[in-house]
């Protein structure tokens, strides 16, 4: 399951397949909180909408966009918390969860780190042999995730483990 985390639109995108071969598509949408609610009630209700699709998809991980710097401050925050929330309902049902930047699912999809969201959208369509591109931008980029995640997601563990190991000798 990939999620582009977001507390007004959640994109969540689920497929199937291994590395080697295409993915299939399994379901996409996305997660939409109220405005109107506060931050903790939005993020609570984000919260109930992700186990919603954790119990009828039942993933075997989680690959969430890991957050990056933006000049909205107030942008970022919401994002990080999403983020934040999305890991944590996934973690306490003992799935997986990995991280990964925008231009790495951007590089996994398309070929290029610095693809924009157009091009993403079509490679999605392309690979899942779809007949439009999902709606809206949210849940393509949550598809793309899932995608960079079945197609890379064991070596970016790997490499995670590994950044970690040498960070605890260094220290």
């Amino acid at each position: 399951m990939g999620i582009d985390p977001g507390l007004t639109r959640c994109g969540v995108g689920v497929v199937e397949g291994r590395v080697g071969r295409p993915p299939t598509l399994i379901g996409v949408g996305v997660v939409r909180t109220p405005s109107d609610l506060d931050v903790a009630r939005r993020l609570l209700a984000l919260e109930q909408g992700l186990e919603v699709w954790l119990d009828e998809h039942r993933p075997e991980a989680v690959a969430i966009e890991r957050v990056f710097a933006q000049h909205n401050l107030a942008s970022v925050m919401d994002t990080a918390q999403a983020a934040g929330v999305a890991a944590l309902t996934a973690a306490r049902r003992g799935l997986p969860v990995t991280f990964h930047t925008p231009s790495e699912v951007k590089a996994a999809v398309t070929g290029s780190g610095s693809a924009d969201k157009a091009q993403v959208a079509a490679m999605v369509t392309r690979i899942l042999k779809l007949d439009a591109a999902p709606k809206p931008a949210d849940a393509a980029d949550a598809v793309a995730i899932a995608i960079c995640h079945v197609w890379r997601g064991s070596t970016t563990n790997r490499y995670a483990a590994a950044v970690a190991a040498a960070k605890g000798k260094n220290q």
